[in-house]
């Protein structure tokens, strides 16, 4: 039992250690095939569309709950220790460093880093990545590298665009139900505003965008087992991004603050 249960042990801890290295020698690839963007700049300004501007509709509806949400939650935690007036500072902090920057990057995760993964993991299961190999096209530098490039572009300004959204959310719980006028919210925001939050949150919308789609084409590329197969990819990747997203936002405080 004991041997079998170390035997286990070894093997995930290896399995870990080679699924790791092969993620980041496709990184590599990708970074030295930047320069094709240049010729590939319609599949780099597609996949820009696809991920940022078809992404709108849903951070926008996830951006004014989260607003809202955060409105509720700092009224509360301000209850009795100090005025609503501060009631702007509090739910804009908290919004640009944090809520904005994860609950964007998670969504995106679902909808764009499952879709590369099932995108990726079809062609590979019906050999259209082989062809390519075999017309001497490299599938890193054709399908990778845009969808790569395009994430880490357009997740900061879905962020802006949510940050903007969720205080707007939070201003109007505030001004609907708790009676906090537009300039004492808004001057609140004013006041406590730093221009290093933001560059945080965008900073961290770069990495967020960078993992989400490398894990997407990792696990897509590898992809076995025909439809089975592309379920289990599509999963696997949301599962993965969702998880390295919070370890990167943790680790990225510790190693800023």
């Amino acid at each position: 039992m004991i041997t079998k249960f170390v035997r286990l042990v070894g093997k995930k801890t290896l399995d870990f250690f080679q699924e790791s290295g092969q993620v980041f020698r496709l990184l590599w690839e990708i970074i030295k095939y930047a320069p094709s963007l240049i010729k590939n700049r319609k599949n780099f300004v597609y996949q820009m569309e696809h991920i940022g501007v078809n992404s709108i509709p849903l951070v926008l509806i996830i951006a004014i709950f989260t607003g809202a949400v955060a409105a509720w939650q700092a009224a509360y935690q301000l209850k009795g220790i100090a005025p609503l007036s501060f009631l702007g500072a509090a739910t804009s902090r908290a919004i640009i460093t944090e809520l904005g920057p994860v609950l964007t990057a998670i969504v995106i995760a679902g909808r764009i880093g499952a879709s590369i993964a099932a995108e990726l993991g079809s062609m590979k299961v019906t050999e259209q990545i082989d062809a390519l190999d075999t017309m001497g096209i490299s599938p890193v530098k054709f399908l990778a590298t845009p969808r790569f490039f395009a994430s880490i572009t357009m997740m900061p300004v879905l962020i802006v665009f949510a940050n903007a959204v969720s205080i707007t959310g939070a201003y109007f719980i505030s001004n609907m139900f708790l009676g906090v006028s537009f300039n004492v919210f808004f001057e609140s925001v004013k006041r406590y505003f730093i221009l290093n939050d933001l560059f945080f949150g965008l900073v961290k919308g770069v990495f967020f965008g960078g993992v989400t789609s490398l894990l997407g084409c990792h696990i897509g590329f590898k992809t076995e087992g025909g439809a089975e197969g592309v379920g289990f990819s599509t999963i696997r990747s949301f599962v993965l991004s969702s998880a390295m997203i919070l370890i990167l936002d943790y680790m990225l405080w510790t190693l800023i603050f």
